[in-house]
């Protein structure tokens, strides 16, 4: 196995994010693409990142491998990157360890052990959502950080012409409204669909709009919401999340 990128926030930022979510993970080498899905302790949220053999200078997988990793040490080495480094990935095979080069003005080399985890093989679910809205990752950023200092849980409605986000606690409450418009597009079945969702795993999915300007979320009436950060032909990064019940 053999990779060079040319671009270190195309696996850096990803990284970064994912490693709050969830810590020792699985890695899927193929011809086309290295792949993660995780799910989070809780089991309230799954991770799905693809980074594309084209956003690559050079990717050689020959073989199917699955390499187990701790994103927190993983992380700690992608961080020391600076935006005009190479990133070099190799396998090393007699240390059972991923060689990690940063290329630079100096050449800076990393071993991390690799991992023995004892797991099921995870699997995107099934899921038809009778919903999907495209539309700028800063604007829905802005309007969960609203809803936030409200509650720790907001109610997302949609309409043919809007996106509603709302939220109560026993004194406050807050309301955003998001019109259909050309940077917003809305494309439902039916009438109105409205769940809710935890706003402390949102916000932790929304900075992945540091490298992708447009979100695409998907959800249905109760229904778990999917988000996803794409950079054309590079790399995706989705993530999908059970509703909060009205208990909660």
């Amino acid at each position: 196995m053999n990779l060079l990128l040319s671009e270190p926030r195309f696996l850096k930022e990803p990284v970064s994010i994912i490693s709050d979510i969830v810590n020792e993970v699985k890695f899927k080498f193929d011809s086309d693409k290295i792949e993660l899905i995780a799910l989070d302790p809780a089991k309230i949220s799954l991770v799905n990142f693809k980074l594309l053999s084209s956003a690559f200078v050079e990717y050689e997988v020959p073989e199917h491998l699955e390499l187990s990793l701790s994103l927190d040490s993983l992380k700690s080495v992608l961080n020391r990157a600076k935006t005009s480094d190479t990133i070099k990935i190799e396998l090393d095979k007699e240390k059972n360890s991923l060689k990690i080069q940063l290329k630079g003005d100096t050449t800076r080399t990393f071993h991390i052990s690799l991992l023995e985890l004892e797991e099921e093989e995870k699997k995107i679910p099934d899921l038809n959502f009778p919903l999907k809205i495209e539309m700028p990752a800063l604007n829905l950023n802005d309007a969960v950080e609203d809803i936030s200092i409200i509650s720790d849980a907001v109610a997302l409605i949609v309409h043919k012409d809007k996106l509603i986000l709302e939220a109560e606690s026993s004194v406050n409450s807050a309301k955003v409204e998001i019109p259909n418009s050309d940077s917003m597009i809305i494309n439902l079945t039916g009438d109105s669909v409205k769940s809710r969702y935890g706003v402390e795993y949102l916000k932790k999915f929304m900075k992945a709009s540091k490298f992708s300007e447009i979100v695409s979320l998907e959800f249905g009436q109760d229904y778990p919401i999917k988000l996803s950060y794409k950079i054309k032909d590079k790399l995706e990064l989705s993530f999908i999340m059970a509703p909060r019940v009205p208990n909660d």
